[in-house]
């Protein structure tokens, strides 16, 4: 299950700042929360009930009720074993991470770019041809380059009517950062697809895909899971196969 704070990162670009001010709320007040009728809280924070409802449903609950009791689970858990970073584990929460409205505002944007550009560096660089290669089956163009200096090159030429497209799970690699700062000063629209936390990289970004996929090392090398990176990728290209009516 997705703690409540992960809900809200999750769908945070939705929240207005009345929204955000309730979730603070309940953040720094959760044993509390959870004993209060819909009308008390929306009491407290100065609102009316139809406010929290729309927040609860929002951050992708059934309504306040759902939400609640969501929260209580939360707080019967904070003495649990937590779960152990896993295959299955990660699979499972990158599932949950999975938005199909932002699915398909990513979709849209690809669809509309005149360019489309890749690019991520290490063990994560092979995941850009996985997915100019999806794309292609459904007609659009993309493009990646290993080098450093090609890459400078083709951003340089780019118009606020292309998009790039950024792979680092930490969301903190210097190469793809600076590749997102060129881009951003030239007006691209840029895209991100980084581990569920709060990194450089998804706060340069316009739109942002998560994956749960934690730093792991083993005897000293990164062993860090790739394949929640897959799994939103394929989403990806299935959405985009269904909305350019492509797949067969």
């Amino acid at each position: 299950m997705m703690q409540f704070e992960e809900q809200v990162r999750k769908f945070e670009y939705k929240l207005s700042d009345t929204e955000d001010q309730i979730v603070e709320y309940i953040i720094n007040h959760k044993a509390e929360a959870v004993t209060l009728s819909i009308q008390h809280l929306a009491s407290i924070l100065y609102t009316v009930p139809n406010t929290i409802t729309r927040l609860s449903k929002k951050l992708g609950y059934d309504g306040f009720s759902h939400m609640k009791n969501s929260l209580k689970e939360e707080l019967n858990e904070i003495n649990a074993i937590p779960a152990e970073d896993s295959l299955v584990f990660n699979i499972h929460k990158t599932i949950s991470l999975i938005d199909e409205e932002k699915l398909a505002n990513v979709t849209k944007t690809i669809q509309e770019a005149r360019r489309l550009l890749f690019f991520a560096v290490g063990d994560t660089a092979p995941y850009c041809e996985v997915m100019i290669k999806s794309l292609k089956v459904a007609g659009k163009h993309g493009e990646f380059y290993f080098h450093r200096h090609e890459m400078i090159y083709e951003i340089n030429h780019l118009e606020k009517i292309d998009v790039l497209f950024l792979i680092s799970l930490s969301g903190e690699t210097r190469q793809v950062l600076e590749m997102a700062e060129l881009a951003k000063q030239r007006g691209v629209t840029l895209i991100s697809l980084t581990h569920f936390t709060k990194n450089a990289l998804q706060s340069l970004t316009d739109l942002n895909l998560y994956c749960y996929s934690p730093e792991k090392r083993l005897n000293e090398y990164n062993v860090t899971d790739k394949t929640p990176v897959m799994l939103v990728l394929r989403a990806l290209a299935e959405y985009y196969w269904e909305a350019s009516n492509s797949c067969v």
